[in-house]
């Protein structure tokens, strides 16, 4: 297997030995011991305070995109109406999933190198369509830019709109999260990203208005959100749970709220500012090039010229370092640093930054 000295993809992020020492222990039956019970609300209200919601949180067994598909078939009927808004491909994602489920979906589509800018477009479609539910994402990874939610979440609001869903993976614990202030319904998180924890859970919050329709689609299924309702009440889980994985997850928490939120925001935009100071200085050429809000957890660079992304990406694992490739009309064009969770350490991101530089002179 190959292990690289640096490790900078945008997810799976570096799991720190904390983190992995907390699933180390023999536990007992989830489903029949009482510990398990308090490790879930204590973890719960942790997620809470970082996404500064009051919301009940939902915990699964399961990678980020459970989240996704749990939120959309636990509330969603054929020909229910879907007003995606994308920026990127997760974006035009969300609305590929509902017209997957026989949804009427209208995506509003801006630029991979755009943030949300025209709120007017956004407001006549939701007069116009009349959606059931609006979905966005917070952070577009691909593209390494990070969408406001305050201006859509108030146009929600104003005309009623049943359900906002919003997709914070890769923010929650890089950057402020306001569920409650931003009216945000489903607020779908998971561990591998700035939680610095394994990929084997994914979470969400649940607003009472949402619980509503998830009561009345009677969704049924792995995925689904509905038996979560009263699971830590009555204790009980519609599928075996994973113990060991929400103790990491539970330490991840942890060392987020011992060195304060505002502090890991702070240490995540100074360790960004500086991997985006290092490329210009070395002439390359950051994505996006237009006005859009860059996301503090990944940084975007177009790939070198004289530089094919293969030969590049063999160069780099040769000096021991990995960053992230690219999806859809940015692969193969623009490559990606995460410096996120963990990985948004100063010292590392000056090593791969050095690293690229030495490769690029």
């Amino acid at each position: 297997m190959e292990r690289y000295k640096l490790g900078m993809v945008p997810g799976p992020t570096l799991v720190p030995n904390e983190v992995l020492n907390a699933g180390k222990v023999c536990f007992g039956s989830p489903d029949m011991e009482k510990e398990y019970l308090r490790l879930y609300e204590s973890t719960s209200t942790m997620l809470k305070k970082m996404m500064k919601t009051k919301n009940d949180m939902v915990i699964q067994t399961g990678e980020g995109m459970l989240a996704l598909w749990s939120a959309l078939k636990s509330t969603l009927l054929p020909n229910d109406r879907v007003l995606a808004i994308s920026t990127g491909l997760f974006g035009s994602g969300f609305g590929e999933m509902a017209t997957s489920m026989n949804c009427e979906v209208k995506t509003i589509g801006f630029g991979y190198d755009e943030t949300i800018y025209d709120l007017d477009i956004i407001e006549r479609a939701i007069q116009e369509f009349k959606p059931k539910m609006i979905t966005m994402v917070h952070g577009e990874t691909p593209s390494g830019t990070m969408n406001p939610i305050d201006g859509v979440a108030a146009l929600k609001e104003k005309y009623n709109v049943p359900l906002l869903c919003v997709d914070s993976v890769s923010i929650i614990g890089g950057a402020e999260v306001k569920v409650d202030e931003w009216n945000i319904d489903l607020c779908l998180g998971a561990t591998q990203k700035c939680l610095s924890s394994p990929a084997n859970l994914a979470f969400l919050s649940v607003s009472d208005a949402a619980w509503n329709i998830i009561e009345e689609v009677e969704y049924a299924g792995y995925d689904s959100l509905l038996p979560f309702k009263d699971a830590l009440k009555n204790g009980y889980f519609p599928y075996t749970p994973y113990w060991q994985g929400l103790a990491e997850l539970h330490k991840a928490c942890e060392l987020i709220l011992e060195e304060g939120l505002e502090n890991v925001f702070t240490r995540h935009l100074k360790v960004a500012s500086y991997c985006r100071e290092r490329a210009l200085a070395m002439n390359l050429k950051l994505y996006p090039v237009m006005e859009a809000v860059c996301a503090p957890t990944v940084t975007a660079i177009y790939v070198p010229e004289n530089f094919e992304w293969k030969a590049f990406d063999l160069t780099l694992r040769a000096d021991d370092l990995v960053v992230g490739g690219n999806y859809g009309c940015l692969a193969g064009e623009v490559f990606r640093i995460g410096h996120m969770g963990s990985q948004a350490n100063l010292n590392m991101v000056k090593e791969t930054m050095d690293i690229i530089e030495n490769i690029v002179k």
